[in-house]
C-alpha cells in the first residue's frame, strides 16, 4: 500500500496526464472546424487572425519558411534556458520549461530533419520583427515575481501566434505531408500557450495576468496591423 501523501501525488500526476490528453483531443478536434475561429477568440484571445493565402505565399517559400521555422523552435529552446537560469528560485516554473525546452529542441531537429528530406540547407538566422516587437509590451522593473509572470506572457503571446499560424499552415498548404507536420504543431504550441498562462498565475494574481494578457493582445493586434505578413517567415 501507499503512503497517503504519495497517493496524493499520483492522483495530482493522473489528473493532469487526463488534462492534458483530453486538452490535445480537443485541439485536434476543433483545428479542421469553423469553432476554431471561436477557440481563438475565448481562449487564445486573438484579435486578428491570419489570412489563408499566406499559407500559398509560404509554400512558394518552402525552403525559406522552414529555415524560420527551425530558428523559431531553436530560439523558444534557448529562450527557455534563458529563463530558467536567471529565475531557478521558481520551482514549478523550472520543471515545465524543462519539459517543454525537450520539447522544443526536438522540434528544431524535426525541422532540421524535414529540410534535409527535401534537400534544403540551413540558412543564416533571421531577424524576427514581429518578436522584437513584442517584446516591447513587456513591463520593466517590479519585483521577481513580476518580472517572470511578464516573461511567461511573453512567451504565451508568441505560442498563441504559432500555433495561430501552424493552423492556417495546416489547412491551407497543399502538400499533405506538410498538413500533418503543421497540424501536430499547433497542437503542441497550443498546450505550451496554455502552460504559460497558467503559470504566470502561479507569480501574480489572476487578476494581474487576466487585465496584463488583455493589454498585450491589443499590443499584439497593433504590431499585427503595422506588419505585412511575409510568405518566407513564420511571424
Amino acid at each position: 500500500m501507499f503512503p497517503a501523501f504519495v497517493k496524493s501525488g499520483l492522483q495530482i500526476y493522473l489528473y493532469f496526464c487526463i488534462y492534458q490528453h483530453y486538452f490535445q483531443l480537443f485541439i485536434k478536434y476543433i483545428a479542421d472546424t469553423s469553432q476554431f475561429i471561436t477557440y481563438f477568440r475565448l481562449m487564445l484571445g486573438l484579435k486578428l487572425t491570419t489570412d489563408p493565402r499566406w499559407a500559398n505565399a509560404a509554400e512558394k517559400s518552402l525552403e525559406e519558411i522552414l529555415i524560420d521555422h527551425a530558428y523559431c523552435e531553436q530560439k523558444a529552446a534557448t529562450t527557455g534556458i534563458s529563463l530558467i537560469v536567471q529565475y531557478p528560485e521558481f520551482e514549478k516554473m523550472v520543471k515545465e520549461c524543462t519539459a517543454i525546452v525537450a520539447e522544443e529542441w526536438g522540434h528544431f531537429r524535426k525541422v532540421l530533419k524535414e529540410l534535409e528530406k527535401r534537400g534544403y540547407k540551413f540558412g543564416k538566422q533571421r531577424k524576427d520583427n514581429y518578436v522584437n516587437e513584442l517584446a516591447k509590451l513587456i513591463t520593466r522593473g517590479g519585483d521577481r515575481n513580476e518580472q517572470v509572470a511578464e516573461r511567461l506572457l511573453l512567451l504565451a503571446m508568441i505560442e498563441a501566434r504559432s500555433c495561430e499560424r501552424f493552423r492556417v499552415l495546416s489547412l491551407h498548404i497543399a502538400d499533405p505531408e506538410l498538413k500533418q507536420f503543421y497540424h501536430d504543431f499547433m497542437v503542441s504550441e497550443a498546450g505550451h500557450y496554455r502552460t504559460f498562462i497558467d503559470l504566470a498565475k502561479e507569480y501574480m494574481p489572476e487578476s494581474y495576468v487576466k487585465r496584463r494578457w488583455q493589454q498585450i493582445l491589443d499590443g499584439e493586434a497593433e504590431i499585427m496591423q503595422r506588419l505585412t505578413p511575409v510568405g518566407s517567415r513564420i511571424h
